[in-house]
């Protein structure tokens, strides 16, 4: 199987993210673009009566349609050819898992990892919450939680393997599962925390905003493994056979 080209592998990597970008984007649409307009109702009632002279640049009409359709498509564009690229690495390396199943354990992998891990430590904040001297340094420490995250899983992955001779596939995936955790626990300590949220700023809309983050996160992944899942399989599993006939059929018979 590993035979493919990764090349074929990453165009259907990007043409699952494309499509796995379109149905985020109908849920950050359809739910989420509610939640972005009433934040950005309160932080406008809380400037009331200071200077409004200046209009911005696009529109919220066209920001929440065409801007947020392309950065959504672009990113799942852009996250599917990386996930790709991982799940090339990881077929056959893991387990005689066939592709489907490859891309979904690879893609619940990095679901896990990218998303989130850095969302519990640095949860997504709607408009009007955050200081904007400040975003520089909270954009920095989440792609550091990211990156820290990424790290941590390869190397529970790497233990894993290490310690499946001596306890077993099972039990040594339970320990590099357990160090992942212990490792993301530490690093949630030591990291410094961000707490930017105006004390009257309502607490359900900020809950709202989250869970509708992370609900567009989740469509992303799923329709995205689901569809490469699929697309990685006709383009593997036909392959696979093939050579096998192949191989029958020089094989001498008796």
């Amino acid at each position: 199987m590993n035979a493919i080209s990764p090349r074929a592998l990453l165009i259907r990597g990007m043409l699952a993210g494309l499509l796995a970008g379109a149905a985020a984007f109908l849920v950050a649409y359809l739910i989420g673009e509610s939640k972005v307009d009433a934040a950005i109702a309160i932080e406008e009632a809380a400037a009331h009566g200071h200077d409004h002279g200046e209009e911005a640049p696009v529109s919220r009409a066209l920001q929440a349609t065409a801007g947020l359709g392309t950065g959504v498509l672009l990113y799942g564009v852009a996250l599917g050819g990386i996930a790709a690229l991982v799940f090339a690495f990881a077929l056959g390396r893991i387990g005689r898992f066939s592709p489907r199943a490859t891309a979904a354990l690879t893609t619940g992998a990095l679901f896990v990892t990218v998303t989130l891990v850095p969302f519990f430590k640095y949860p997504a904040n709607p408009p009007a919450v955050g200081d904007p001297d400040t975003a520089g340094r909270r954009t920095a420490l989440y792609l550091l939680m990211i990156a820290l995250s990424v790290l941590l899983a390869a190397g529970a992955v790497i233990l894993g393997r290490r310690l499946a001779p001596a306890l077993g596939h099972w039990n040594a995936s339970v320990a590099g599962g357990g160090a992942f955790v212990a490792a993301v626990a530490l690093a949630y300590v030591f990291l410094p925390g961000i707490d930017e949220v105006p004390s009257d700023f309502p607490a359900t809309l900020i809950w709202q905003f989250r869970l509708v983050s992370l609900a567009i996160q989740a469509t992303l992944w799923a329709t995205f493994g689901l569809v490469f899942g699929a697309l990685a399989e006709r383009l593997l599993v036909p392959a696979a056979a093939s050579r096998e006939a192949v191989k029958e059929a020089v094989q001498p018979t008796n």
